[in-house]
């Protein structure tokens, strides 16, 4: 039986543009589909590393003039990706950071960028291209909310809808005199509809309108309907509670593979962890940490910033060097955060090594080589370097939210005795709670085979994409059925 065709529509799609996990999503989940029947194509916008990456593509549709400026969509493929490439260089060709400026402010016309990402997702979704119908449109975080609105109040049959949440700090708000510009009529501006605090919301329409919202944990989908994690819309999606699910991710296991990853010292596998230990001497010298010391190596792999909770990481620092642990961080973010931590460097050096900037092949040799991973997100939807310490052996001291929750078994005495445990939570983010933690995980290390364990029970977590692509699979599959029907 044939299965559904989808539209995915993302802003950012891993290996062509990538600035956070939103990107490994929406670049690892359509092949992980095509195994479950589903065909899936992928609309990006045509930034300079996009079009760059296309050894060929043809042009499908043109437009004389789309926000602003003409624009055509090229269909083209990259790896095992189907794309259609949303060519707009007044909108697009612009290099770097793909949302903001190269004086870190967002870009001021990112209403009109992104809508047309979502204006032209609409269109194809109702037959622009002859040749590719789609079944479903699936729009990814805010950039791709409006998809599912340019749908709902369009003329004629339309396919089905999902907004897929992977953050919902990020909610993209514009000015209410978007709306002509932007191609919405005037009935569309309601609290029903894109209308948000007498703006309009892109991530909000998204959630409004479409038929099925799904965010990235089980937990997570729990976590924003309170006031706590809901981010004031939280009162929506308590009302839209029967179209809300959380499908956990995965993480690329061809990429994340400890037994072929070319950024290792030395590539190992569950039966031959001991060969980490290479690892761990290159990652110290990476770091500039004391190679003779008996310690254990805490890893951060992260973007600084007060969501990922690594202002408290700061204020535990000394915490965590009174256990006779050290610290190798890589990452970018937040200023007064990465201040901090040079500090720290500065003061402890031997013992705190800190790479600020991104490095692809310093973030593997810190999964590789470092004992344990700290994430102590203040919230997380899923979290994916977590799932990498677990096929890596890298042991995860993670906070109790989200997906974190969902995927690190704490090894409290039951989890042990049960051998269930393959990593340590902790609850509240606080420096008090984390430097107990701390203390326990160093406690657990130095007890080797306990530690080797929970590097076992790890390894063998089911991290990749098949189990959610079987998910998303058969949410298409009920949705296309129900158009049928």
């Amino acid at each position: 039986m044939k299965g559904p065709v989808v539209l995915s529509v993302a802003s950012e799609v891993f290996p062509l543009a990538k600035t956070g996990g939103l990107a490994d999503v929406a670049g690892a989940l359509p092949p992980a589909l095509a195994a479950e029947g589903v065909a899936v194509r992928t609309l990006l916008p045509g930034y300079p590393v996009v079009l760059a990456a296309l050894p060929t593509a043809d042009a499908v549709h043109a437009w004389p003039a789309l926000h602003g400026g003409p624009a055509r969509l090229l269909a083209a493929r990259a790896g095992e990706l189907d794309l259609f490439v949303l060519d707009a260089p007044h909108l697009f060709d612009r290099s770097g950071n793909p949302y903001t400026g190269p004086d870190g402010k967002e870009w001021p016309d990112n209403g009109l960028r992104f809508g047309a990402l979502a204006r032209v997702a609409a269109e194809v979704g109702r037959g622009l291209v002859p040749a590719f119908a789609p079944d479903i449109v699936h729009a990814h975080d805010w950039q791709a909310g409006l998809a599912p609105a340019y749908l709902h109040y369009g003329p004629g049959p339309r396919p089905r809808t999902v907004m897929t949440v992977h953050n919902l700090a990020f909610q993209g708000q514009f000015p209410a005199a978007l709306l002509a510009p932007l191609g919405l009529p005037a009935h569309a501006f309601t609290m029903e509809g894109v209308e948000y605090y007498g703006t309009i919301g892109f991530l909000k329409a998204g959630l409004a309108l479409a038929d099925r919202i799904t965010t990235v944990s089980p937990r997570y989908a729990m976590e924003i309907r309170t006031p706590d994690f809901g981010m004031g819309l939280d009162g929506l999606l308590r009302a839209r509670a029967g179209a809300l699910s959380g499908i956990l991710n995965g993480i690329d296991t061809a990429y994340w593979d400890p037994a072929t990853d070319r950024h290792l010292a030395a590539t190992y596998d569950a039966r031959s962890v001991d060969r980490r230990a290479a690892n761990k001497a290159a990652l110290r010298q990476r770091f500039g940490l004391d190679g003779k010391a008996d310690a254990p190596v805490f890893g951060v792999v992260s973007r600084l910033t007060w969501q990922k909770g690594i202002d408290v990481l700061v204020e535990a620092i000394p915490d965590l060097l009174a256990q006779g642990a050290q610290l190798a961080l890589v990452g970018t973010g937040e200023a007064p955060i990465e201040a901090g931590l040079r500090a720290a460097a500065a003061a402890h050096p031997g013992r705190v090594g800190v790479l600020v900037g991104f490095d692809e092949g310093a973030a593997h040799l810190v999964q590789g080589g470092a004992d344990a991973l700290l994430v102590p997100s203040r919230f997380e939807p899923c979290g994916l370097t977590q799932l990498c310490a677990l096929r890596y052996g890298t042991v995860p001291v993670v906070a109790r939210v989200g997906g974190l929750a969902d995927t690190v078994i704490d090894a409290n005495e039951m989890a042990l005795v049960a051998s269930a445990g393959n990593g340590l939570q902790f609850a509240p983010v606080t420096r008090e709670a984390l430097a107990l933690t701390l203390e326990r995980a160093v406690a657990l290390w130095r007890d080797r085979p306990t530690w080797a364990r929970l590097q076992q029970h790890g390894m063998a977590a089911d991290v990749g994409w098949r189990r959610p692509a079987r998910q998303y699979a058969a949410l298409f599959r009920a949705l296309a059925a129900e158009a049928g029907a």
